[in-house]
């Protein structure tokens, strides 16, 4: 999978967020194994200790857990990768939803556009 990175965001947080889209969106699921440190930084073309940050992070988060001499796997607490979910999800639609109000978008019109977006998209 290739690794797209934006200059203008700190590339740790930009792995946090594909690591932390992957299990949102079950394509990691509860438990399953995450490759080494070392591999995922070469996959992804950074410097092993951004890769270890990155996991750290996402460990104090609680999506992802180390068992000591087994290597690192997402956590098996479904209700608190839902709970981040959802928390994600906000953080992502507060900016878009304040950008809409500025607009002078009602909540009706923000919906009948999302509605239009997603037929022609699909």
């Amino acid at each position: 999978m290739p690794w797209n990175f934006d200059n203008s965001i700190p590339i740790y947080l930009q792995i946090m967020n594909e690591i932390q889209r992957k299990i949102f969106s079950s394509e990691l699921h509860p438990g399953d194994k995450l490759p080494s440190i070392r591999d995922l930084a070469k996959e992804a073309n950074v410097n092993p200790n951004t890769m270890q940050k990155a996991l750290q992070e996402l460990e104090a988060l609680g999506l992802i857990q180390t068992e000591r001499t087994s290597g690192k796997f997402v956590t098996e607490e479904e209700a608190k990768i839902l709970q981040l979910k959802e928390s994600y999800i906000e953080d992502k639609l507060k900016p878009f939803l304040t950008e809409m109000k500025k607009l002078g978008l009602a909540k009706a019109d923000v919906i009948d556009r999302i509605t239009r977006c997603k037929e022609e998209t699909t």
